[in-house]
């Protein structure tokens, strides 16, 4: 039975691929920031070790309770807790960038760095990292999150070229729009973190905030979460597993777009997606 450390199972795709790889018979440890949350996956049989990404001695004493529960015999994670900070880059703070990069980077990085001598001691693993669209290409207004994912395209590729012949594989999931809760969580950092009606861009908010409060799919072609386990399972079990692995039609659609357009004809596109999603 191998096993594997999920993080962010509180809900969307970090559950499914908890619940899924259950199923499947790994032995899956997951993690949740609230006691809630936690109490929650605990009485549903789940195995879980609280984890705060943004916190250093949170990520610590995850990877250690990590051993001791396995042994010291992991081998995979699935990285996956983050979150969006909604907003233009000129109203977002350096606290709240620095903030929105120690959930989604710098809390993957610590962990990566605690959990690969223990793969190496194997001679396999993987390190799957749930990346996005918007790690290649960047929408308006999602500046932090567009930036977050860029960094862990960049941590991820230098990765899988140093872990090269060491038997741990390095793999990038980027979902476009998937089923989440990723939007009410968005709209609450950005009424957090941002003073709306103090910024230039304060009517282009109010169409932000419609379709972060909509409910169900905001997005063509989203797709439930399964879409991403499908994708997951692949990079645990094929003896050479994609690099990258894109989910919706609108990621593939992105990185063809990305190859093929100038950048002056790619920002076009985009400007347009922003305004039809945000009308």
């Amino acid at each position: 039975m191998r096993n594997i450390l999920v993080t962010g199972c509180s809900s969307g795709i970090g559950y499914c691929v908890a619940k899924g790889l259950r199923e499947r018979g790994y032995q899956v440890f997951a993690t949740a920031r609230k006691p809630d949350d936690i109490q929650r996956l605990e009485s549903e049989g789940f195995k879980v070790i609280p984890l705060e990404l943004a916190d250093p001695t949170s990520v610590e004493d995850c990877a250690r309770e990590l051993m001791l529960r396995t042994n010291s015999d992991v081998y995979a994670v699935f990285h996956n807790g983050a979150y969006g900070q909604a907003g233009a880059l000129e109203d977002i703070s350096r606290a709240v960038l620095e903030k929105q990069f120690a959930a989604n980077v710098f809390g993957w990085h610590q962990l990566n760095n605690l959990l690969i001598p223990l793969m190496r001691h194997q001679a396999q693993g993987r390190i799957i990292f749930n990346s996005s669209l918007l790690g290649y290409v960047s929408l308006p207004f999602r500046g932090a999150y567009n930036a977050s994912k860029h960094a862990i395209e960049g941590l991820a590729d230098t990765l899988r070229l140093e872990l090269n012949q060491t038997g741990i594989h390095v793999v990038l999931i980027e979902p476009g729009p998937v089923t989440s809760r990723f939007r009410p969580n968005a709209l609450k950092s950005l009424l957090e973190h941002v003073d709306i009606e103090r910024s230039v861009h304060r009517h282009k908010y109010q169409g932000a905030i419609k379709r972060l409060e909509k409910a169900g799919p905001a997005a063509p072609f989203t797709l439930p979460p399964e879409a991403v386990l499908e994708k997951v399972i692949h990079a645990l079990e094929s003896e050479t597993p994609k690099a990258r692995y894109r989910v919706t039609f609108p990621s593939h659609l992105f990185a063809v777009l990305k190859r093929l357009l100038s950048t002056r004809w790619l920002d076009k596109v985009l400007l347009h997606v922003s305004r039809k999603e945000n009308q």
